[in-house]
């Protein structure tokens, strides 16, 4: 159990790195703006982190005016699950966010409430508090910002913001909710990605049978083909490279090589610059076992699928190619039937079944 409280020099260090990359990667669309009451602060969240979290990975990054507390996250939890967000009442962000998939899409491609189909499969809410980038393009740099598109997309929840706010004000229970949460019974868009925010920094998923046997000194929880597979990852295999250890995921923009030809230019349709061009975000592989269909257009159904991608078509002339996947221009990556078989079997060990069932994420 880790409380949230640092002594001053500390306190003063962190929201300074924070404010710094906050205001950095400044888009062509900016984050929503803050809201609330300025001053106003509800009961600080406690959260269940592991001492190995604290010490690898450090301490989860919020912006300065949206810390966590009870009554933000409560408030977030119930707005996820909230069918009023979308234009005729029947989807809600955990409707492509599903909590036993851990909280993606099991379907290629979300289906919007007119029945049209977005072009890229809905990525997994685990762990985003350390992300500075969201959405395979990386259009967003905040959660808060990434709480906001859905909700007006045109193929999502095809809504508008003054609809919403006007809905959730004259709810019964939310004004009461705000005011609790932000000092203010006013609701605006603000807000409303602001706590769904909250809740989504909650979402933390650390305790994987690798994690019990890696972290915990459980020699048991690992069979002798999941730890094989777990040497390939970390080395001959070269997975590591892009999805690091502890996360399993990474801050860059990267392309894998999927394509000659890249059909969705991914990074580049945010920022215009050549040398983006089929780059995208990096997805955790936490989980993985249960996020499929996989790559930012569904097109693996199995992660057997993607290690065979990986083991015999990674495209070596895509343009920009990342230089992470030198080892495979180098021609290093050899994996006979037995090694992938075990890469699969270790991707499975990071499911975390606690998180795909934890009843403090589901619906209120």
């Amino acid at each position: 159990m880790y409380l949230f409280q640092m002594e001053r020099g500390m306190r003063t260090m962190v929201m300074g790195a924070l404010l710094l990359v906050f205001a950095m990667g400044c888009r062509k669309e900016k984050d929503p703006s803050p809201g609330g009451n300025v001053g106003f602060s509800g009961t600080p969240v406690e959260l269940d982190l592991p001492s190995w979290v604290m010490d690898s990975i450090g301490i989860p990054a919020w912006p300065p005016d949206n810390p966590l507390t009870v009554e933000g996250v409560a408030l977030g939890r119930k707005l996820f699950h909230e069918k009023a967000l979308s234009d005729n009442y029947t989807q809600s962000c955990a409707s492509c966010h599903v909590q036993e998939h851990a909280f993606t899409d099991p379907d290629p491609f979300s289906e919007g409430t007119n029945g049209a189909f977005g072009d890229r499969n809905a990525m997994a809410v685990i762990n985003l508090a350390w992300d500075l980038r969201f959405f395979w393009d990386g259009r967003r740099n905040t959660l808060e910002g990434q709480a906001h598109d859905p909700v007006t997309n045109p193929i999502e929840m095809r809504n508008t913001w003054p609809e919403v706010e006007a809905r959730l004000q004259a709810h019964p229970e939310y004004p009461s909710l705000f005011e609790a949460a932000f000092g203010t019974s006013t609701i605006d868009s603000n807000l409303v990605v602001k706590a769904i925010a909250q809740f989504e920094r909650t979402l933390l998923s650390f305790n994987s049978r690798y994690d019990r046997f890696y972290y915990g000194g459980d020699s048991t929880a690992l069979t002798e083909q999941e730890k094989h597979g777990m040497d390939l990852f970390f080395r001959d295999a070269h997975c590591v490279d892009c999805h690091r250890e502890h996360t399993f995921s990474d801050p860059g923009m990267r392309n894998n090589g999927l394509d000659l030809s890249p059909q969705d230019s991914g990074f580049y349709l945010v920022t215009g610059v050549n040398a983006h061009i089929g780059r995208f975000k990096v997805p955790t592989l936490r989980n993985i076992g249960v996020t499929g269909p996989y790559m930012h257009d569904s097109r693996f159904a199995t992660l057997e699928e993607v290690v065979d991608f990986y083991a015999d078509d990674v495209e070596l002339n895509s343009p920009n190619l990342d230089a992470h996947m030198f080892p495979w221009v180098a021609g290093h990556i050899d994996l006979d039937a037995t090694e992938r078989e075990a890469l699969v079997a270790f991707m499975h060990a990071l499911t975390d079944d606690d998180f795909l069932n934890d009843p403090r994420f589901s619906a209120p």
